[in-house]
């Protein structure tokens, strides 16, 4: 790949500035990560373009292939691998990249029969990164060619990742703040219908909570629900 080509760079420029726009929108995340892997693998000129992000599970950390632009069975179907696990595991447990001219030759490659039949050769992967350092996933491209990776496309392909990693990143961060509204609203809405409750039923704030709970257990709805009904029906009444 030609590092300084004007034509290259335009088109490096161009693919970074569509995945940056991808994430100030209003697009589902699956959305934006599927945009990702699919502008990579077209502006690298890869055959394959995955990306892979770590869960956290009753027995530790996992990674698990999320999306890629791939459309072999072979490829797209559910893996997990354990932390420092394959390639993969090994990108993500030390934060660094890794290249790999031939990957049937790289014993950290676990998938070998899967690369015969696509016939994939060289990969490289990066870590997916956020602002504090911490490696969220790992995004790999491969080749059916044996290509050595420059310095300029692994920085390409770094960057490419850590843009996905903010995506995922402020998308989480959107999610956790509306819960937490939603469990202050919650809060304030059963407090609320336990005034009621005192002030109309003469219970105490422990027996007013019980009952709401108690109803809420037996019509199989939540508190919020049950505390919303008493406060219109209050509302109504008065």
């Amino acid at each position: 790949m030609e590092e300084h080509n004007p034509e290259i760079f335009e088109k490096y420029f161009n693919a970074l500035m569509e995945i940056s726009q991808a994430i100030t929108s209003d697009r589902y995340l699956e959305d934006i990560l599927k945009l990702i892997v699919m502008v990579t693998a077209k502006v690298m000129g890869v055959e394959v373009c995955s990306l892979w992000l770590i869960e956290e599970g009753k027995g530790g950390k996992t990674v698990r292939l999320k999306t890629t632009q791939a459309i072999e069975h072979e490829y797209v179907k559910d893996r997990t691998l354990q932390m420092d696990e394959g390639v993969v595991g090994y990108v993500a447990y030390r934060n660094k990249p890794i290249i790999v001219k031939h990957v049937l030759e790289e014993p950290r490659f676990k998938e070998k029969d899967m690369a015969r039949k696509l016939n994939l050769v060289s990969m490289v992967g990066v870590p997916m990164c956020i602002k504090d350092g911490n490696v969220i996933g790992v995004l790999n491209c491969f080749t059916t060619e044996p290509h050595d990776f420059s310095e300029a496309e692994v920085n390409l392909i770094t960057t490419m990742a850590n843009q996905a990693a903010v995506a995922i990143y402020n998308t989480k961060l959107m999610f956790d703040a509306q819960v937490i509204r939603e469990e202050l609203e919650t809060r304030k809405l059963v407090e609320r219908a336990k005034e009621i409750l005192m002030n109309r039923k003469g219970m105490t704030g422990e027996d007013a909570f019980k009952w709401l709970r108690r109803r809420s257990m037996d019509s199989r709805k939540s508190m919020r629900n049950i505390a919303e009904a008493l406060i219109l029906s209050e509302e109504l009444y008065e």
